[in-house]
């Protein structure tokens, strides 16, 4: 079953400094239908003004990856990680015990677009721990790169959950295709352009939740970044 949630139908927040669109049930916003997949709780599509932020504020027992599509967030937190992140990198936190960080866009003319996911992790009580990691485009071209892991694959950044993330960039016709074990499922979202995955439509900011399919081709109908979750 593909049960796909177009881009329009994610919940929408305006804050001034902020421009957020949530695909899950996440702060004042209270959806039954949308509060998780499996261990994934938020999926969040921030766009930043140019130097906002969120400030510093405490997190515990959660995954956090945060990815940048256009611009740059300096991180700063409480283990003492002072970093910039920029367009193309990943970076993943491991709150555990607990860890206070917050985000600044440094710009003082162009806004920060990234995306920030909440994953539970395996179990409570891990040592904070900071993670980043550049993955240039030429890495993802016309394949499925793993960007997130609980095991080691290549360079992808380690998560405390058996989750693992991919980006793509499809060229328009080209494909991937991916084979579900028993019980897993694939949560697709389509940064930008368009595919079908399998026979459905997936349009720039659509969502689609993948469950009881023994496999999944996601074919480009025109130049496709997307990003791709293997859950449990």
């Amino acid at each position: 079953m593909i049960e796909v949630r177009q881009s329009q139908d994610r919940h929408h927040e305006t804050f001034g400094w902020l421009d957020t669109k949530w695909s899950f049930s996440f702060d004042s916003y209270y959806d039954p239908a949308h509060t998780s997949f499996g261990p994934l709780l938020v999926f969040n599509d921030d766009l930043i003004q140019p130097a906002t932020g969120f400030p510093m504020h405490p997190h515990q027992d959660m995954e956090i990856l945060t990815f940048v599509m256009e611009g740059a967030i300096q991180h700063e937190d409480s283990a003492g990680n002072r970093t910039t992140i920029r367009a193309g990198d990943v970076q993943r936190m491991t709150a555990g015990t607990g860890i206070r960080h917050s985000e600044r866009n440094p710009s003082s003319t162009e806004p920060t677009h990234l995306f920030q996911v909440w994953i539970l992790p395996e179990r409570t009580g891990l040592p904070p721990s900071y993670e980043q990691q550049a993955f240039p485009v030429a890495e993802r071209d016309g394949r499925l790169l793993p960007v997130v892991s609980r095991t080691p694959n290549g360079h992808a950044l380690h998560i405390h959950q058996d989750v693992t993330m991919y980006r793509a960039h499809l060229d328009t016709g080209r494909s991937v295709s991916r084979t579900f074990a028993p019980g897993r499922r694939g949560y697709l979202f389509i940064i930008s352009g368009r595919a079908r995955a399998n026979s459905t439509v997936v349009e720039a900011g659509d969502v689609a939740k993948i469950s009881a399919e023994a496999g999944l081709e996601i074919l480009a109908e025109a130049g496709t970044e997307l990003l791709f979750f293997d859950l449990p």
